[in-house]
């Protein structure tokens, strides 16, 4: 895994930008970009207070299941890998797209091995999260869309950006609470059922907070007819 990071980019680590004599992350990143394997929610990815006990339901979701069928991600949004989050998502540039592109594809083939995660047969098309025009417009590109091509690429699937459509433009979730978030996405996505009708899709987004915004998202497919939903985040708040 390490050997993999390294080969990703320049001599520039990619998430600290120090300089580096290999390739890819510093050593010191490296070691701080190990993926979550247990103490986590299997359904909605919380994230346990002991990162060593076994993966398993929270009482949250045995007692109101979530609107998808399964949901992977790499790690916590915490030191490097938020460090790389932020580069991809405010840093006005893709130059840390290798390297998180790696990591989310790593998260895919984790949760593809669990019993209750991803199906073996995989997906019949990819999406990501979308964007309302006006934040597009601004950013210059939409940081989920490019995780999802690589992943769609990876597994040999279309990548169909335009499945989910954001109807209005929205205030930024980072500065809501659990329940302001909830109301400021009630009935903003909207999928269209031409594309999805009857298929298993895998629904991409680079960070899971409350799960409000994947909630909405899921919801809008469910609607338009699709067979089954599953999620793909890079990292889990």
């Amino acid at each position: 895994m390490l050997g993999f990071l390294r080969g990703l980019s320049g001599k520039r680590c990619p998430v600290c930008a120090c300089a580096t004599s290999e390739s890819g992350p510093c050593p010191e990143c490296s070691k701080r970009l190990a993926p979550r394997l247990t103490g986590y929610c299997t359904a909605c990815g919380a994230l346990a207070e002991v990162a060593e006990q076994p993966a398993a339901l929270c009482a949250s979701c045995r007692m109101e299941p979530r609107p998808w069928d399964a949901l992977g991600f790499y790690g916590e949004y915490a030191g490097a890998l938020r460090d790389a989050v932020l580069q991809l998502k405010f840093g006005g540039r893709l130059a840390g797209l290798g390297l998180v592109r790696g990591l989310i594809w790593r998260a895919y083939e984790i949760h593809r091995d669990r019993k209750d995660g991803f199906t073996p047969e995989g997906p019949d098309l990819v999406t990501a999260v979308p964007m309302h025009w006006r934040r597009l417009l601004t950013r210059g590109y939409n940081q989920s869309v490019e995780l999802a091509r690589g992943v769609a690429r990876l597994l040999g699937v279309p990548l169909d950006a335009r499945v989910l459509c954001k109807k209005r433009h929205t205030k930024p979730q980072s500065k809501l609470s659990a329940r302001e978030r909830k109301a400021n996405l009630a009935g903003v996505f909207v999928a269209d059922a031409s594309r999805v009708a009857g298929k298993n899709v895998l629904l991409v987004d680079d960070v899971m907070t409350t799960g409000a915004t994947l909630e909405a998202a899921s919801r809008a497919l469910r609607q338009a007819g699709v067979r089954r939903v599953e999620i793909l985040v890079l990292a889990r708040d």
